[in-house]
């Protein structure tokens, strides 16, 4: 099992099927931010519920963690060709999240490849304010 840092330095890849995401890590979840870019007239929801949250649920398999954004519907179409995003905010699963260097926030991009429609890519970003 990749942490956060190695899945996504390694360029590793998620998928996005509906209203559900699928990782390629396990993480200790602080808040979720998804929603079309940040301007004057729309900023993201920010979900700090984590706790049977009827806006998400979130799986965990061996290898991966699975959310799924109940009220929402395909989030490829919704928030695909740059029109969005999800970020989280998070540590390594099982670190100790009161230490600043341990959390992290990764911004979830959604593919524009016609080969991989499913696709997503990953990145760890300094603030989600300033994208």
């Amino acid at each position: 099992m990749k942490g956060i840092a190695d899945a996504i330095e390694s360029g590793a890849k998620g998928f996005v099927i509906g209203n559900s995401v699928f990782v390629p890590f396990h993480c200790e979840l602080l808040t979720v931010w998804i929603g079309k870019e940040m301007s004057l007239l729309s900023a993201p929801d920010l979900i700090v519920d984590l706790c049977d949250n009827p806006d998400l649920g979130i799986r965990e398999g061996e290898s991966y963690t699975n959310l799924v954004f109940r009220k929402r519907g395909d989030l490829r179409k919704e928030l695909g060709h740059n029109k969005g995003h999800i970020i989280l905010y998070a540590a390594e699963k099982g670190a100790d999240i009161f230490i600043g260097e341990n959390l992290h926030y990764i911004r979830l991009g959604f593919q524009d490849n016609p080969d991989k429609p499913k696709e997503i890519t990953f990145e760890l970003i300094d603030n989600p304010f300033h994208l």
